[in-house]
């Protein structure tokens, strides 16, 4: 009798020592970008908010891809050897690499605006395999004839990068909303954003204003473009508001890039609590509460723009004299 007790004590204690050990294993999730900027920056705080508040205590690998596809596919090596327990990639090329390469590790991806044209999933009404995530799909087509109204342009100046899956689909939406403004378009494409200078002085004096859609090559070097533009008096619109806050971007629209974070953490956590990915569908933000639009009235003075004044009621960001306000 005093064997068996021994041994029930002794496999008890056992059995509460490999719980224990499970339990105070801490998950890992590796977040990676594929350059900083911003609105990327955002995006991978609001992840990291919205795991914290759920109550989960996690280790994170954080890394930057810095614009290379090369480096992105390599992260995602990384990755599958540590055995990251969830993978969020924020922008296409990122989540595209992590999904070519971890075929069981649960993929998250953020802001990616296409993402069957990606191939990262084939529907929009749910995940593929380990995949799923959230669009950052913009109104591109409204947003050039508001600009065009707004501004009064009559060609419009497009960068984008080519290595981009998402600003090669933004491009067809870009011409479908000149088309319906009934206003000439100038593109012209970059592969580095080294490159978007030269880009931005190559059509500068050939075009009305500049629209920038959710570029990340184009929005690492935004400060060069802002330059450029701002020099030659010409007005930019942006699909992305965090990149206007520091000043020299006319016009703003789109959603808060710190919400899509938090709402791409919530669909980790969905997966944390024993979702599988491709039961979730793909996340949109399509609540106004999502989207802010910010005018900058020292750009449009610049520019020689009266803004009228049911826009400047409907702002929720004003950029004057050198300083940002909020409603």
């Amino acid at each position: 009798m005093k064997k068996l007790i021994t041994f029930v004590a002794a496999a008890a204690a056992c059995m509460l020592f490999a719980s224990c050990g499970a339990k105070d294993k801490k998950t890992t999730i590796g977040i990676a970008k594929i350059v900083q900027h911003p609105a990327l920056d955002a995006v991978e705080q609001g992840v990291m908010d919205a795991i914290k508040d759920a109550g989960y205590d996690v280790d994170y690998d954080l890394q930057n891809a810095n614009g290379d596809v090369n480096t992105a596919a390599q992260i995602a090596n990384v990755y599958k050897t540590k055995k990251v327990d969830v993978a969020v990639g924020i922008a296409t090329p990122v989540a595209v690499a992590l999904a070519n390469t971890l075929k069981t590790t649960p993929v998250v991806f953020g802001t990616v605006t296409d993402p069957i044209a990606a191939g990262l999933v084939d529907t929009l009404d749910k995940g593929k395999n380990n995949v799923t995530g959230m669009s950052d799909q913009i109104p591109t087509v409204e947003h050039i004839k508001l600009f065009a109204k707004v501004a009064n342009i009559k060609t419009l100046g497009y960068i984008y990068c080519s290595n981009e899956a998402n600003s090669v689909s933004s491009l067809e939406l870009v011409k479908l909303g000149c088309k319906e403004a009934g206003i000439e378009l100038v593109e012209q494409s970059i592969t580095t954003s080294s490159e978007v200078k030269q880009a931005c002085e190559s059509i500068v004096k050939r075009v009305d204003g500049i629209y920038l859609t959710t570029d990340n090559t184009v929005f690492s070097a935004i400060a060069s473009l802002v330059d450029v533009f701002g020099k030659a008096k010409k007005p930019i619109f942006s699909g992305d508001v965090t990149a206007a806050k520091d000043g020299g971007i006319f016009m703003a629209s789109g959603f808060n890039y710190y919400k899509a974070g938090r709402a791409t953490g919530e669909m980790v956590v969905q997966i944390l609590k024993g979702a599988k990915p491709a039961d979730i569908p793909v996340r949109f933000m399509t609540e106004p509460s999502d989207s802010d639009l910010l005018l900058d009235l020292d750009a449009a003075k610049n520019c020689g723009i009266k803004i009228p004044a049911e826009y400047l009621e409907s702002a929720n960001m004003i950029f004057e004299n050198g300083n940002l306000s909020e409603k």
